[in-house]
């Protein structure tokens, strides 16, 4: 599997510029970090980035596509989206993009650390 050893080797030095990236093996694709935050994905030879609703948007105008797998026969859509073509040229194209990727991360475990609000009692 050279090539896709050199296509997670690429997309590392693609996220490179937010911080100190690495990259694991996961459901027959690759997972990247930044940071402890997972903010991007590998899965059938394309590279997608975490998105929200804060960046959903910005994806779908730049014509990226969901990541969408099967499951139990029934499509299921991730909260991720590819990269725009010409991003996947250069760190520099790419970094509005994974900087987006990574706000969404950020936003996630924001969120998964809120703390729940308490119940009102009643009165």
């Amino acid at each position: 599997m050279p090539a896709d050893t050199e296509f997670v080797a690429h997309c590392r030095e693609l996220l490179a510029p937010l911080g100190s990236v690495r990259s694991r093996r996961m459901f027959g694709g690759h997972g990247f970090y930044v940071d402890d935050l997972f903010i991007a994905l590998i899965a059938f030879g394309r590279l997608y980035l975490k998105a929200d609703e804060t960046s959903r948007a910005r994806f779908e105008a730049a014509g990226c596509e969901p990541f969408v797998y099967d499951g139990k026969g029934k499509p299921v859509t991730m909260s991720y989206f590819t990269a725009p073509e010409e991003a996947i040229e250069s760190p520099a194209l790419m970094q509005p993009w994974a900087r987006l990727a990574l706000e969404a991360a950020v936003r996630a475990r924001a969120a998964k650390k809120a703390p729940a609000k308490p119940a009102r009692p009643a009165r």
